[in-house]
């Protein structure tokens, strides 16, 4: 990983995940930790997909279109799986089919768990988020957010 707005909040999520670790004997402790870190889980993944396309852009692009390429990519927010594939596809179908084929089966489960977690906590549901599955979750979009960085080279 490369992006530094990315790194950076990767370097946080990392730290909280060995802190929260700590509380191992206290599963009660640990489940309220889960739902606060599936929603800065899928804060990462929002705030990565942004800054990696953007940096592209910026990269890659003429300033006036870099510019409208960041302003459009703060719209996106939340996305599944899905979501990551159609917005690759507007900066390359070949990213997008690389994609797809790269994060079947457990990433997109991951990717698409996280966010539909963080939609229910978000509106009050009950959910039955483990750390150790949101652990597995992170780790997975973690690796979804080094293909998405490793098409943009």
């Amino acid at each position: 990983m490369r992006n530094i707005e990315a790194v950076r909040y990767k370097q946080r999520l990392d730290n909280l995940f060995s802190e929260v670790s700590a509380f191992s004997g206290y599963i009660e402790l640990q489940s309220h930790w889960a739902r606060y870190l599936c929603i800065l889980v899928s804060g990462f993944l929002e705030t990565s997909v942004q800054a990696i396309y953007s940096q592209y852009a910026k990269e890659r692009a003429a300033e006036n279109v870099a510019n409208y390429v960041t302003s459009r990519l703060r719209r996106f927010t939340n996305p599944n799986m899905e979501d990551i594939l159609t917005l690759a596809a507007m900066f390359n179908q070949e990213w997008r089919d690389c994609l797809k084929v790269a994060t079947e089966g457990e990433l997109k489960e991951a990717v698409d768990s996280i966010v539909a977690n963080r939609n229910q906590i978000a509106h009050g549901a009950n959910v039955g988020i483990t750390y150790v599955a949101i652990k597995r979750y992170y780790q997975s979009v973690v690796k979804v957010v080094d293909l998405i960085e490793s098409n943009c080279v």
